[in-house]
């Protein structure tokens, strides 16, 4: 045997491995709870740019930093921050698998490895945090900070546009699965009740919608930013759900969005009880 065909014979038996793991019980339950702690943080940022909408508090912060505060803070908070950590974990790792072993397009194992780069980045902020190293950067200044050692580079304003182009497209994207319901085929629904289902679909194609136009709205300004070549247009979470309530449905437009990431919220849940492996 050559060391060609062995190469692949190596190959063949990782991917069947990989295949095992992203099936095994241990690994869905993980990646179970993970979605459930997906589902709490944007609850929670539902929650609180609700609260912003109202003018209740309008210092706070709508995004992840802002969320794990708040969990924190809560009866039993740092408990529940370690649970969301390994949940994240585990969410990480299976969407990392899935993207190596999948038998399927390379658009969606490149969503799944994107997944699994997101999750680790809010595993990683998690982790920081609960080891005392300080509280998660708002995702604002991570946005405006990234901007800017960006634009520093060679073509450093085309690398921002396109990744900014790149972030509405995956925006456009969820809009489109959730209005078209494809993100049904993720979930295992054949045993569920009719009434069930609805409601899960509802909540799925209104919380998902919600979750693309955010995503296009944070790429416009990425986009903006290259093209004025300022970081300061850069927005994260926060600010992106900030610049709705500057529309012409002024605080209603915030309100109206906040339903929907907490709709997403939800949604996530619905993940954790009914995703397909």
């Amino acid at each position: 045997m050559n060391a060609s065909s062995k190469a692949r014979r190596a190959r063949a038996t990782g991917r069947r491995a990989g295949r095992r793991a992203s099936h095994s019980r241990w690994l869905r339950v993980l990646a179970g709870l993970g979605f459930a702690a997906k589902g709490l943080i944007y609850l929670t940022v539902g929650y609180i740019a609700l609260r912003i909408a109202f003018g209740e508090d309008p210092g706070e912060e709508a995004d992840n930093g802002g969320a794990l505060q708040i969990i924190a803070q809560g009866t039993g908070g740092m408990l529940l921050l370690w649970a969301i950590a390994v949940g994240l974990a585990g969410l990480t790792l299976w969407q990392a698998l899935v993207a190596v072993v999948r038998s399927g397009t390379a658009a969606q194992r490149a969503g799944a490895a994107a997944r699994a780069v997101t999750c680790a980045v809010l595993t990683t902020a998690i982790a920081t945090f609960l080891l005392g190293r300080g509280a998660p950067e708002s995702q604002d200044g991570q946005s405006k900070e990234l901007t800017a050692q960006l634009m520093e580079l060679p073509f450093g304003r085309w690398i921002v546009g396109i990744i900014g182009a790149v972030v509405v497209a995956v925006g456009v994207h969820q809009v489109w699965k959730a209005l078209t319901r494809r993100f049904t085929h993720e979930l295992a629904l054949g045993g569920t009740r009719r009434p069930t289902r609805r409601a899960v679909v509802m909540t799925g194609t209104l919380g998902i919608t919600t979750h693309g136009l955010v995503l296009g709205m944070a790429g416009v300004f990425f986009v903006q930013a290259a093209l004025a070549f300022d970081e300061e247009r850069a927005e994260g979470l926060d600010g992106t759900l900030r610049a709705f309530s500057e529309t012409a449905a002024g605080p209603y437009a915030l309100v109206a969005v906040a339903v929907g990431v907490v709709l997403y919220g939800a949604y996530c849940f619905c993940q954790a009880r009914w995703q397909r492996t």
